[in-house]
């Protein structure tokens, strides 16, 4: 894709801190992930749901491994990068960061992350929240980012124009 020079690679395992890490999430992840967006439903559908109608509140496992399957896809064809946050050994989906190319302009990239409910407002949301720019800045060739929900909200972004494609 044109947002990303041909020969980035994009990070298989990124360390938060000493017991998380991010890795780009597959369809084999929904038995962590469905429990995951589930449970912070309402909250999640408050920040993404004007935007990308997710998630829907009658989504099956057969959804989320579709949803998944394709976001896999997108991050081999580096059209787009879903990082889910785990602990270290893998058994608990703590949230996701979403890397994608602008709908809107004035960005080179467009980012947003959330955590679980029960881990809002906890020290590891802020470290989330702390690493993902020193992340982006460090390990991603772009120089205008864009958090969504941070930087401005989705409000403002969706009074954005649209960057042409």
């Amino acid at each position: 894709m044109a947002w990303l020079p041909d020969a980035f690679e994009h990070p298989l395992v990124v360390q938060v801190d000493a017991g998380h890490h991010l890795r780009p999430i597959r369809a084999e992840d929904v038995e962590l992930d469905m429990p995951a967006v589930m449970g912070s439903r309402a909250r999640l559908w408050s920040i993404f749901g004007e935007a990308w109608g997710w998630p829907p509140a009658t989504m099956t496992a057969e959804q989320d491994v579709e949803d998944l399957a394709h976001h896999e896809a997108e991050i081999a064809a580096h059209v787009s990068f879903n990082y889910a946050l785990f602990d270290r050994a893998e058994t608990e989906l703590i949230g996701c960061v979403y890397i994608d190319p602008p709908e809107k302009v004035g960005a080179d990239a467009e980012v947003s992350w959330w955590v679980r409910d029960e881990y809002v407002g906890t020290p590891l949301e802020a470290e989330l929240d702390a690493f993902v720019p020193r992340w982006l800045a460090g390990a991603w060739p772009f120089t205008a980012v864009r958090l969504i929900g941070r930087d401005l909200t989705w409000a403002e972004w969706l009074a954005l124009p649209d960057h042409e494609s």
